[in-house]
């Protein structure tokens, strides 16, 4: 093993064995080389002050060279904001503001200890990096039975880990915390999960509440007090698009410092926050540790995105930087906040209004970009197809019975055309259904 990866390894041994324990094979290798290109080179950008001929980039007349044709379309920018590598760990000054933004949305982190966040090329990336970390081959996954297919990929495809499900709600149609915490007990004899917190949930648009909010932590706690390593991943993606009802930060402050055997980790991003969704920039904050375990995970961060993208892309970190930095940044986003939560409200009025009868339900949903129908008597999969092949629209079939309608991208007086047009289709199929037999 490399001398770096092992005094890392030492390092989180002596603070928390714990944590230790968390890591993949992967993550007790993994390590950020001190001795390499990139810190040879940020030495160099410090003290070469004649010629620095360590960067792999080319330069003309002070500045990174460029192309006028992209350079005239993004005049604003200095060309060492957008052209010059950036850092493996993203924009300091970009990790910064972030945090700061963080501290303010998320009452609950002051005063914990958490890293400065790192960027990564988006939530995926995000997600991936916590997966090559802490998942091994027969690793349990926790996770709602209603979740993102990407975490299949990501968790089961590419690291091998099983993925344990359990029903996201109650028979009160609540956050299932009691079937988190059977879940995550189960699990005692391998001692270690890694457990999945996606809120707002996608597919169904779902936020618990302070209440169940509190149910979570406590079940995560109890698995922890049972003896279960828990590495606990807040995926935000759709931070702050909380239209009723539900919390209104993240569950990673909450978590940070509640359990030596709890590993809280926040992966949120501007992606759809700030609505950005092709500039790929997210970030990776751990917390709830010693300024030691701390910066040993990130070192090991920055090596996992070191050995894959390198670091990510230059220009979109810093036209996100400058938007947050920006006076009119909050009132921008809280006029785009009441777009969407007027259509979500909308979505809500006409499915209670009884126009469509009783060929579906809908699962709870109080933020984010989507909501879930269930179908009542009629499979999704050809009412999709219906729907694109007659109605011109599209949705996502899940499993059998369930259709995720996007609302984020209709316009709000568009929105009970949309359903009409879905309630046809099933009608459609219904009939269809009804001659066959």
């Amino acid at each position: 093993m490399n001398s770096l990866a092992q005094q890392l390894n030492d390092t989180i041994q002596r603070e928390n064995p714990r944590i230790y324990e968390m890591l993949s094979g992967i993550g007790r290798q993994i390590y950020f080389p001190k001795d390499g290109i990139l810190s040879q080179g940020a030495e160099a950008k410090q003290k070469a002050n004649v010629y620095n001929a360590t960067v792999g980039i080319a330069t003309e007349n002070g500045t990174p060279m460029h192309l006028k044709v992209i350079q005239d379309n993004l005049s604003a920018f200095d060309p060492k904001d957008l052209y010059e590598y950036a850092p493996p760990a993203g924009k300091p000054e970009l990790r910064s503001v972030w945090r700061d933004k963080m501290l303010k949305e998320n009452p609950s982190v002051a005063g914990k200890s958490i890293s400065l966040p790192i960027v990564t090329n988006a939530l995926t990336h995000g997600l991936s990096v916590v997966a090559d970390l802490f998942a091994d081959a027969g690793d349990a996954v926790v996770l709602p039975e209603k979740n993102w297919e990407n975490y299949e990929l990501t968790f089961g495809i590419r690291r091998g880990a099983e993925m344990i499900e359990y029903p996201l709600y109650n028979e009160d149609n609540r956050f299932n915390a009691a079937g988190l915490r059977d879940a995550l007990l189960a699990q005692k004899d391998k001692g270690k999960a890694i457990a999945l917190l996606n809120f707002p949930n996608n597919p169904t648009g779902y936020t618990p509440d302070a209440e169940d909010g509190k149910a979570i932590v406590a079940a995560i706690q109890e698995a922890a007090e049972a003896g279960v390593n828990v590495v606990a991943v807040t995926d935000d993606a759709y931070f702050g698009l909380f239209f009723e009802d539900s919390l209104k930060e993240s569950l990673f402050g909450h978590l940070c410092g509640l359990h030596e055997r709890i590993l809280p980790v926040k992966v949120d991003g501007a992606t759809k926050e700030e609505y950005v969704w092709g500039f790929r920039v997210g970030f990776i904050t751990y917390g709830g540790q010693s300024a030691g375990t701390l910066a040993s995970l990130e070192q090991k961060t920055l090596g996992i995105i070191r050995a894959t993208i390198s670091s990510a892309a230059h220009p979109s970190q810093t036209f996100v930087l400058e938007a947050l930095k920006s006076p009119e940044f909050e009132a921008q986003k809280e006029e785009k906040f009441r777009i969407m939560k007027g259509r979500a409200n909308r979505v809500k009025e006409l499915l209670d209004s009884g126009k469509y009868g009783d060929v579906w339900s809908y699962y709870p949903f109080n933020s984010g970009y989507f909501m879930c129908l269930k179908l009542e008597s009629v499979e999704a999969e050809a009412v999709r197809v219906r729907l694109l092949d007659q109605y011109g629209v599209g949705t996502i079939a899940l499993g059998k019975t369930d259709l995720r309608v996007a609302f984020s991208c209709m316009e709000e007086d568009q929105l009970e055309d949309l359903f009409d047009r879905i309630h046809s289709a099933v009608l459609d199929v219904q009939k269809e259904s009804a001659v066959s037999q």
